[in-house]
């Protein structure tokens, strides 16, 4: 985070994420704060945030950056990533989001927005990683300094883009009973406030601002969703959904109180929507399962590097109008070009008032394929380790395009080095689950091993 000779990245996979007054200082934010309003001009901006505590602080200080640049600022306030990607594309405005997603609570982020509500494109922030390398600010005179104001109307505008794309009427027929868990994020107000709109009824937990996260942690994995589990299981509910820090992944539990991978959510909502000609875009972390449906559905399926902004870059130049990750991440470019998962919430339900099925009859309905996800902590450079497991996989397939590929007679195995954390993710894929399981925690035994 901090200034470096080699002019190392700046931004991973998903923005800027540390640990604030440590790697993410404030001084560090102002000064890209400086660089980003160097590189977007002298325009406005809209800038909102997560719940995290130290998000007014990180927020003030690239916003002062952003302003002695003579950038203006629209503060949207606490909102999740993809509504403030929505208000940029609907303005036609560029953004900045503070946010570390679903990361633990000592961490933060600076997200940076394109003017079409996507993720800043790759070059775009290598321009200003080198603006901010050479310190080649604008500072304007105090009378060109950039203004700062708020728009109370930006979590209607989101939720009304939202109900456009479902059939409303239908869903409120069925007054569907829904558990949310916000976790304490972002979408503590706005899934709550969109679901009543649907003509849902609506059972809240951990539906207020908590930047500790201390109800559970932001990233919504079944081991953190055991209270929401328990209650889905006393049969009162037709579905559930948790969402993360920033509300652009949705998870659901079933109406048995059975967890959904968030593969199986993309499958679904894949399935639904493709025509024969269509396209959709999924990373290599996806599972198998995504192509059977597309090989059904005469529908051409892109793989891309993992990653979000890779994701929906890939979309808009391919004109895709679905596609996502195997984490929940859904991205529906008839809304916007971004994971968001408040439209993954709506679009579930209008699939089940379209149908007239409960969501465990239409997860039973998609191929069965098990992803098993591990992560170990990065002590040794993925560069150093790399060349061992290539070793160490030697008679097989591998694929180098997004760390490494391994295919097994009887399923794959991918590691990569994570772009937000510290951290190298693993997993496993088979169509059987104890398979899927222990080839994930052969190769975490293997890294161990080599990192000891």
């Amino acid at each position: 985070m901090t200034s470096d000779p080699h002019n190392e990245p700046i931004f991973g996979t998903n923005g800027i994420r540390g640990i604030p007054n440590s790697d993410l200082s404030v001084e560090f934010s102002q000064e890209i704060g400086k660089a980003i309003g160097t590189f977007y001009g002298k325009v406005t901006v809209a800038m909102g945030r997560d719940t995290r505590d130290t998000g007014n602080m990180i927020f003030n200080a690239v916003s002062s950056g952003l302003m002695s640049a003579g950038t203006s600022v629209i503060d949207l306030g606490i909102l999740p990533t993809p509504a403030v990607q929505f208000y940029c594309r609907t303005k036609g405005i560029f953004g900045v989001v503070i946010t570390a997603s679903h990361n633990p609570p000592q961490f933060n982020g600076i997200k940076c927005i394109a003017d079409d509500g996507t993720e800043l494109r790759r070059e775009d922030e290598e321009k200003i990683e080198k603006i901010y390398y050479k310190k080649a600010y604008e500072a304007v005179s105090w009378e060109h300094a950039g203004s700062l104001k708020n728009d109370p109307t930006s979590l209607d505008l989101y939720i009304e883009g939202i109900m456009s794309h479902v059939d409303v009427e239908k869903i409120r027929k069925n007054q569907y009973r829904v558990l949310i868990d916000s976790g304490n994020g972002a979408s503590y107000f706005t899934t709550p406030n969109l679901l009543r709109r649907l003509g849902c009824k609506v059972v809240s937990l951990n539906a207020y601002p908590d930047g500790k996260f201390t109800s559970r942690t932001s990233e919504p994995r079944p081991e953190n969703l055991k209270d929401l589990i328990t209650l889905m299981k006393s049969g009162t509910f037709n579905l559930g959904v948790a969402h993360d820090g920033d509300a652009d992944r949705a998870v659901f539990i079933d109406e048995n109180g059975n967890f959904i991978d968030g593969d199986k959510t993309l499958c679904l909502v894949v399935k639904s929507v493709i025509k024969p000609g269509s396209k959709v875009v999924t990373p290599i972390s996806s599972s198998d399962a995504i192509d059977e449906i597309c090989a059904n559905g005469k529908a051409q399926l892109i793989r891309t590097r993992v990653g979000a902004p890779i994701v929906s870059r890939t979309m808009i130049d391919n004109k895709a109008m679905i596609g996502g990750e195997e984490n929940g991440g859904i991205i529906y470019g008839e809304h916007q070009y971004c994971r968001d998962g408040a439209m993954t919430v709506a679009l579930i339900l209008n699939l089940m008032a379209e149908i007239n099925r409960k969501v465990s009859e239409l997860i039973s309905g998609l191929p069965q394929f098990f992803i098993h996800k591990l992560s170990v902590e990065r002590k040794k450079d993925w560069k150093t380790l790399e060349p061992a497991i290539l070793s160490y996989s030697s008679s097989k397939k591998v694929d180098k395009s997004d760390g490494l590929k391994v295919y097994l007679d009887d399923g794959w195995v991918l590691m990569r080095p994570s772009g937000t954390e510290p951290i190298i993710r693993i997993y496993g894929q088979s169509r059987d689950e104890k398979i899927a399981r222990n080839l994930a925690l052969e190769y975490e035994a293997f890294i161990l091993g080599l990192q000891e």
